[in-house]
């Protein structure tokens, strides 16, 4: 079975406007929390993912950091892009 990530919730959290590096929390659809790391010059770029460690990870079911995100970061990226018209 693949991974198919589906936000359901964006929150921003962070901006650096010098570096253009923005920060995000976004809830997946298994109530997962990511904080998205993107750069906007002028389009939208994921630069990395991090799991918020509310939930074991979807993929592993691990309960500690992991890097099974960064498999992933093409689907993510779509996913959030999609979710604010960009």
């Amino acid at each position: 079975m693949s991974f198919n990530p589906k936000i359901v919730d964006i929150q921003p959290s962070d901006t650096n406007e010098k570096t253009n590096l923005y920060q995000y929390v976004v809830t997946l659809a298994d109530q997962s929390k990511y904080r998205l790391f993107l750069r906007k010059n002028p389009e939208w770029k994921l630069d990395s993912a991090n799991r918020l460690l509310n939930i074991p990870c979807p993929m592993c079911r691990k309960d500690y950091y992991c890097k099974c995100m960064d498999k992933h970061l093409e689907k993510l990226e779509s996913e959030f892009l999609s979710k604010i018209g960009g």
